[in-house]
């Protein structure tokens, strides 16, 4: 069934936080004004920007980005309409600004814009700077592409329409239990090699940032792709051929290199205090990863995160999967069966990839943007459908 804005601000409600600030009354207007908008175009430019409802007293007006909000409010509001998001969105850059509204007597008016910087994206994408400037526990809708809305308490995502699909979008995988312990053998060995404690926090840290990266980059291309890892023994498996496989020399190690020379010289106390270069060498290498992603078949790094090769097929007599189990919490711990008869052969083949090697991480970028990451849990092939992102 395909849903609309109704049924958003319906999930909207049921899920605010009490502790927030209240909802705006006319929230089903709101919404369906930033639906239609989303359609439109500005001298063949999509309307895309970031809605957010607060009362200009809300926000300090001594501080700006990177670390603080800035609110520009203008000398005479104007009307909440799609024809002024459309007028406003190219000056109110998606990734670095929000169009700010209040609910007056005569409605909801737009009385300025919110400068925020783009430090609200690198804490998702990954980035040396991860602590984005403090939001408001208000109202902010994020219009990504047509037909494409997310709804934030702040920066907290409750809920989100995609393509008529209407999802809650809040679980971050990074921060799960289950997704460290995957890597926790591999994270023990390089903290064997480093000379302070804390050096298995610090690459985990570093990682992730990695991966963050590597899968932002793979969403914005709108390419979709998927990206598998193995154990290290798994590295010459039964069910992937890989088309385009790597020599195995230091080279396709670079990154575990990397992570050493970090540990080496960052403290744990402060991750982000990474060297430049360092830190230009991990962000290459996420995007050698995402670009490796763009071609068809899958990329294949171990857990030690050695790049294997990219291009790979999944192969060989593999169990069949009917059915998986959907995690509606971080660890799993409620779960939701599905049949796959309504996904794509991205995601059927590594359900099955799973079911054949239980010990993988499989992670599925979808061309709409959406990533899911595939595992087995308890004997049973489950998926978390990961939520922080922006488009």
């Amino acid at each position: 069934m395909r849903v609309y804005p109704r049924e958003l601000a319906e999930r909207v409600r049921a899920t605010w936080p009490v502790e927030a600030q209240p909802l705006p009354r006319a929230l089903d207007s709101i919404l369906d004004i930033a639906y239609h908008a989303s359609f439109l175009r500005d001298e063949e430019r999509p309307v895309t920007c970031r809605l957010m409802c607060v009362s200009p007293s809300e926000l300090r007006t001594d501080g700006g980005p990177p670390a603080s909000l800035l609110p520009l409010a203008f000398g005479v509001s104007r009307e909440l309409s799609e024809i002024e998001l459309r007028s406003l969105s190219p000056a109110v850059k998606y990734h670095r600004s929000l169009i700010a509204i209040e609910e007056t007597q005569e409605g909801p008016r737009i009385w300025g814009l919110v400068q925020s910087g783009t430090r609200w994206l690198e804490a998702v994408h990954g980035g040396r700077h991860s602590v984005p400037p403090p939001m408001p526990s208000a109202l902010v809708i994020n219009i990504a592409r047509p037909g494409h809305l997310s709804v934030l308490c702040g920066a907290v995502t409750l809920a989100e329409l995609r393509g008529g699909v209407l999802t809650d979008f809040t679980l971050d995988v990074f921060i799960s239990k289950w997704l460290g312990g995957v890597f926790a053998n591999e994270r023990a060995e390089l903290a064997g090699l480093a000379s302070h404690e804390g050096a298995a926090e610090l690459a985990k840290y570093v990682t992730q940032q990695m991966v963050k990266r590597a899968i932002s980059t793979t969403r914005a291309a709108h390419h979709g792709g998927t990206i598998i890892i193995v154990s290290p023994h798994r590295s010459e498996s039964e069910f992937l051929h890989l088309k385009y496989a790597f020599r195995d020399d230091a080279p396709r190690r670079r990154f575990r290199h990397l992570l050493v020379e970090i540990m080496a010289e960052t403290t744990p106390e402060d991750p982000d205090d990474l060297d430049a270069d360092l830190d230009e060498a991990v962000f290459e290498m996420s995007n050698l990863i995402a670009a490796l992603a763009d071609v068809d078949g899958a990329v294949v790094i171990t857990k030690r995160f050695e790049v294997l090769g990219f291009g790979a097929e999944i192969v060989g007599d593999l169990p069949h999967v009917e059915s998986v189990r959907r995690a509606l919490d971080l660890e799993g711990t409620r779960l939701v069966d599905e049949v796959i008869d309504g996904v794509g052969t991205r995601h059927r083949s590594a359900y099955r990839l799973i079911a054949g090697m239980p010990d993988a991480l499989a992670i599925v970028v979808s061309q709409d943007g959406s990533v899911r990451f595939v595992t087995s849990a308890a004997g049973i092939v489950t998926y978390w459908e990961h939520g922080p992102g922006d488009s």
